[in-house]
């Protein structure tokens, strides 16, 4: 299993990021990104931090700990600065939080988000079709979600995502131990969701690709 998408006590998550790693490892995880919520307020002391703590287990558990963030209710004019700056911290991975049905997300998140220089569109709820074919283009990724709080969208996300070619990964947002699922759930969760298995294989293979890509940058 593969998840690039939760979150630790270092945003809104239960717990520190050794326990929800160590929890991730014991499941049988292969990697996992740790992708705490940030603005203007704690980008700096988040991102640094995360980056310091998955180095560090990452070089001690065979669990590859990848340290990112979540840009989330950001101004759209703080987009570019404020992922110059994560990078710049040490963030491998940059997801921004999509527009859903749950959340007042700011209007225009979605495609500034796809303008942007990120990995992933956060259970982007609300996508358009022109939206998908923009994460199409500039090799973006649309995620499938199973948080309760998002995933009633995830059928939405992948017609999109299908109509426009646009790829996917499937991820968690864990935000507890309870959150982190195995891999036969995730096969699980993606079939319901009208992906069939050729499908599905292709969503896990972009997860481990956007894992290997990251390995070779470091």
């Amino acid at each position: 299993m593969v998840d690039l998408h939760t979150h630790t006590l270092l945003s809104d998550g239960l717990l520190l990021p050794s326990e929800l790693i160590r929890r991730a490892h014991v499941k049988g995880y292969r990697a996992i990104a740790i992708t705490d919520h940030v603005d203007d307020s704690n980008i700096d002391f988040v991102v640094s931090r995360t980056v310091k703590v998955c180095e560090i287990l990452s070089g001690i558990w065979e669990i590859e700990a990848i340290p990112g963030c979540e840009l989330t209710h950001v101004p759209l004019e703080r987009f570019d600065d404020l992922i110059k700056e994560a990078k710049n911290l040490g963030a491998k991975l940059i997801l921004v939080h999509g527009e859903t049905v749950s959340e007042p997300v700011l209007p225009g998140t979605n495609r500034k988000a796809l303008e942007s220089d990120i990995d992933i569109l956060a259970h982007p709820g609300l996508i358009s079709l022109d939206e998908a074919k923009l994460a199409s283009e500039r090799g973006i990724y649309l995620e499938i979600t199973t948080r309760n709080l998002h995933a009633s969208s995830n059928g939405h996300v992948v017609g999109m995502a299908k109509e426009a070619g646009a790829s996917l990964v499937l991820n968690t947002d864990a935000h507890e131990a309870e959150d982190l699922i195995t891999l036969e759930e995730a096969t699980q969760i993606a079939s319901s969701v009208g992906l069939d298995g050729r499908e599905i294989e292709a969503v896990f293979k972009n997860s481990a690709n956007i894992v290997e890509k990251i390995k070779k940058l470091s």
